[in-house]
């Protein structure tokens, strides 16, 4: 994806305010809730790892069991190691998508065969959406890149009405129009921006 200036999207600044986010994480939160209803603090730090190094290899066209599984066949953590990993490969999905022929032809990720523009702006999505998760979770403060706010808007208003949009992103949570773009990005993705952990 370009902007109008027909610059490739780069990922980096939001892949870096979500390590940054993730490093800010205590231990005694790992454990708490999120607004994503199946996962605890934790899960939801296991999902970004494992999407990091999907959506990575999805971009390096670097196809095979990180791109095939589905994220949700099974309940996702994390390891010992997740503080030094979820850095490393949230860096490496960046440096990935920074390759223009990231976002062309054809690639994989979650099993699901994907036009690499499409792929990277799922990618896009997940990493705007997964940060406000994670920011409200743990009770940060959130201000996401806005360019890479701009794209998770606009293909998630695209995606409203498409068949099994409800099954991927759950039903639309009604925003005024003259909320923050982010707040309308959340509802679009079927979140309360409201949420709070208590």
């Amino acid at each position: 994806m370009t902007d109008p200036t027909g610059t490739t999207l780069d990922l980096g600044p939001q892949t870096a305010l979500l390590a940054r986010l993730a490093a800010r994480v205590p231990d005694d939160l790992l454990t708490g809730p999120t607004p994503c209803p199946r996962y605890a603090v934790r899960n939801l730090l296991g999902h970004l790892c494992g999407l990091a190094v999907a959506f990575r290899d999805a971009g390096r066209k670097e196809l095979g069991s990180t791109t095939d599984t589905d994220p949700g066949a099974t309940l996702p953590d994390i390891g010992p190691g997740w503080r030094e990993e979820l850095p490393e490969v949230l860096g490496e999905l960046a440096q990935a998508w920074r390759d223009p022929a990231a976002w062309t032809g054809a690639t994989r990720a979650g099993g699901v065969d994907l036009p690499g523009e499409v792929a990277g702006l799922v990618a896009v999505d997940e990493l705007v959406v997964h940060g406000w998760d994670l920011a409200r979770a743990t009770g940060q403060e959130y201000a996401p890149d806005p360019a890479a706010l701009r794209a998770c808007h606009a293909f998630l208003a695209e995606s409203v009405g498409h068949p099994g949009r409800d099954a991927i992103f759950g039903p639309v949570v009604d925003v005024p129009a003259s909320a923050p773009l982010l707040d309308r990005a959340v509802g679009l993705s079927g979140r309360d921006p409201g949420w709070t952990p208590r």
